[in-house]
């Protein structure tokens, strides 16, 4: 073997280090490569992404600041791609109104006896609709055609299918229960914001007060209740009207019943009188709100 000295007779020279075989730089550039994240991915968007951002948006804001610009912003996407989904604020709402549909429907079977099920039709009506307070300006301004609003509506023919009654007038009584629901949500939503407006008990205080004035001798005589109702008491009066409600119907029900023709001649009069076909379902058209 050769000389290992150097040429001047110093000590014998070790190799340099070569860093592409230090082990532990390549150690380390291993634990980089297999601890290093992957780069996350944006979620691709759907448009049940989008309804869901927009009524959490109506739900929290109001209908009012609902539109594409906003739920992109909450989707953290570009407007341009929700216009890939939902051409415009109209589609929107319509897909809105009928996602929350589906709180509405009644889980099947639905009960046997048409009284029955009406009132679960009112309650889930009513609840979603509380939950949902924009709903009501879709009620307003919007025909709910959509798949889930089109299966509330047959729920609800089921209901009264049964009914002795011609189809005409099974349409004024499920208007009439439609009627009644959004009404009472409508007072239960002033009355919570009045609630909302005051100081525990100063309003309490303040009726109390003028009530015991005697100027209002009769208004005096019932509870406050009548005026700015608690939550517990607005749900109790909705029970109690509901079924004043249906009785109505069960007598009307009960009057068919004894005179099919009378009923029949009722309907087509009243039909007359309005100018409709007795058959004839009327579907209101608005503008939609902006």
């Amino acid at each position: 073997m050769g000389d290992q000295t150097g040429g001047s007779g110093g000590p014998a020279l070790e190799p340099a280090a070569d860093p592409a075989l230090d082990m532990d730089v390549v150690a380390s550039a291993v634990d980089l490569v297999w601890t290093k994240p992957t780069a996350r991915r944006r979620p691709a968007l759907t448009r049940e992404a989008i309804v869901e951002a927009a009524i959490a948006i109506a739900d929290a804001e109001g209908i009012e600041a609902v539109s594409i610009r906003r739920v992109a912003a909450a989707l953290d996407a570009r407007p341009m791609t929700l216009y890939s989904h939902i051409a415009r604020k109209d589609g929107l709402l319509a897909l809105m109104a009928d996602h929350i549909a589906a709180e509405v429907l009644v889980p099947e079977p639905l009960p046997a006896r048409w009284r029955d099920a009406l009132r679960a039709i009112a309650h889930r009506t009513r609840d979603s609709s509380l939950r949902h307070p924009w709903m009501l300006r879709i009620h307003a301004g919007h025909p709910l055609l959509g798949p889930n609003a089109l299966r509330h509506a047959e729920q609800s023919a089921a209901a009264v299918a049964e009914l002795p009654l011609p189809p005409r007038r099974r349409v004024a009584l499920l208007r009439a229960i439609d009627t009644y629901t959004l009404g009472h949500v409508a007072t239960e939503l002033h009355e919570r914001q009045a609630r909302d407006a005051y100081e525990p008990g100063v309003l309490q205080s303040y009726l109390a007060d003028v009530l015991g004035s005697g100027d209002h001798p009769h208004l005096a005589q019932l509870p406050m209740s009548i005026v700015v109702a608690s939550e517990t008491d607005a749900r109790e009066r909705f029970e109690e009207g509901l079924e004043w409600l249906l009785d109505g119907i069960a007598a009307s029900v009960d009057a068919a019943l004894e005179d099919p023709a009378g009923a029949d001649a009722a309907g087509a009069d009243a039909s007359a009188r309005k100018g409709q076909q007795p058959d004839g379902v009327r579907v209101r058209r608005c503008q939609a709100p902006e």
